[in-house]
């Protein structure tokens, strides 16, 4: 089935594919195929993703469909005294079929506490640790991953150091139709997915749509990768928010309709008003194509989502933007509408987890005067919010043997500047 669908993808690609002129990129380290070596009915492409306060959804596949969608769970090894049961569902795209998908809420949980667990009633025992409510909290941040030697390099780097949460601004399996690949990139990534929520966002990778035959967009994506859009009032898998500790982030998405007045527009406006900064003084937000970008590479795509939603990021005093797409590394001064700005957010492109389809070389010069660092290289970031007011930024390049820190800032939180309080935003029709 796997061979043979690879080869109905390598068609379609071939009919649909465009290359970009815009530059050439170095040849990537080769592709990485994970197979599942248990039984049918032993879970796989394990993942945990938080679902709302004091929740954590517990996510995974099988190939016996007889299999119940139940998580047993408690604090000591071995010893399961609670559990919940969840939904289970499948698809189809083309030829392929997949798995059994399993969705499990459960809760609800203490903050900073390591859960024991098992899917489906036996296998093997996986284990997680919910986030802390309070201050200090870590993020570990990669984009557009893929599932390369570079991307097993990327996740054991980030697999050795602790963190809390996982924050992923799209292009997760590059399956790109080839549904098998998703399936890979679950098992590649279930050693780190089943141990810290992994939240994400999607990219154009993600799309996996071909005009006439396939039509309905992120079927993959929005069937394994369930995020927690319901309780932030959301009604798209694309777009939804949540809160860690002291952190309200927002994860937008720039594959969705997002000009004024759709619904992903008014959600967002809806959304940021409804943070507290009292108890969230950090704010950031995740999305996939970039909104200032020196890089010759997907220069201006997306400018559109820019020019419709900056100016609510601005208002809320969002700290900072983080996006992929771009396979390299870039950070920016805080700024808005294309000038530096002390109240706008800092953005920072990090679409350099691992991809196959290798590095983009070329910015232009003379480099932009609200481009801080940028680099060509693969690696990941790490998000230390310290309290209230500080938080560090750091960027770890990849090396063969380890991680080096080639860009690293110190962040104070806007809402402790009495220069930049929050604005309210008015609907179109108040203006």
């Amino acid at each position: 089935m796997v061979t043979s669908f690879t080869h109905l993808f390598l068609l379609l690609f071939l009919l649909t594919a465009t290359a970009s002129p815009e530059y050439t990129r170095p040849a990537p380290r080769p592709l990485v195929f994970w197979h599942h070596s248990g039984s049918d009915s032993d879970p796989q492409q394990v993942h945990v993703s938080l679902s709302g306060k004091g929740y954590m959804r517990v996510s995974w596949i099988t190939s016996d469909k007889n299999v119940q969608p139940t998580v047993q769970y408690g604090k000591t090894r071995g010893k399961y005294n609670l559990s919940a049961t969840g939904e289970t569902t499948s698809y189809h795209y083309l030829i392929y079929k997949s798995g059994q998908i399993h969705h499990v809420r459960i809760g609800p949980l203490d903050p900073g506490t390591t859960y024991y667990y098992r899917c489906g009633g036996s296998g093997p025992e996986f284990h997680f640790r919910t986030p802390p409510s309070a201050f200090p909290v870590e993020f570990a941040i990669a984009g557009d991953l893929g599932q390369t030697e570079w991307t097993v390099s990327t996740l054991s780097h980030i697999g050795a150091r602790d963190y809390d949460v996982l924050l992923l601004p799209g292009d997760l399996s590059y399956a790109d139709m080839d549904q098998p690949l998703w399936d890979s990139f679950g098992r590649l990534v279930e050693p780190y997915a089943s141990t810290r929520p992994w939240m994400v966002t999607q990219g154009n990778h993600e799309v996996e749509t071909l005009p006439v035959i396939y039509r309905n967009a992120f079927m993959a994506y929005n069937t394994r990768w369930l995020m927690p859009y319901r309780a932030s009032k959301s009604t798209s898998n694309l777009y939804y928010s949540f809160e860690v500790a002291g952190a309200h982030i927002i994860m937008l998405g720039s594959y969705a309709d997002f000009y004024i007045g759709s619904d992903q527009y008014r959600w967002l406006k809806a959304d940021v008003a409804s943070i507290d900064r009292r108890r969230t003084p950090w704010v950031f937000a995740l999305l996939h194509a970039p909104w200032y970008n020196s890089n010759f590479a997907h220069r201006g795509e997306g400018e559109a989502m820019r020019v419709a939603m900056e100016e609510v990021l601005y208002k809320a005093r969002v700290d900072a933007v983080f996006t992929g797409h771009v396979h390299a590394y870039e950070r920016f001064t805080r700024v808005y509408n294309n000038k530096a700005d002390v109240c706008g957010p800092v953005h920072v492109t990090i679409g350099d987890g691992g991809n196959r389809e290798g590095l983009a070389n070329s910015f232009e010069n003379p480099r932009p005067s609200i481009s801080v660092y940028r680099e060509s290289s693969f690696g990941h970031a790490r998000l230390r919010v310290l309290n209230s007011t500080h938080a560090h930024w750091s960027w770890h390049r990849n090396n063969d043997t380890g991680s080096f820190v080639a860009d690293e800032l110190w962040l104070e939180s806007l809402a402790s500047s009495k220069a930049c309080k929050p604005i309210r935003v008015l609907s179109k029709s108040q203006k």
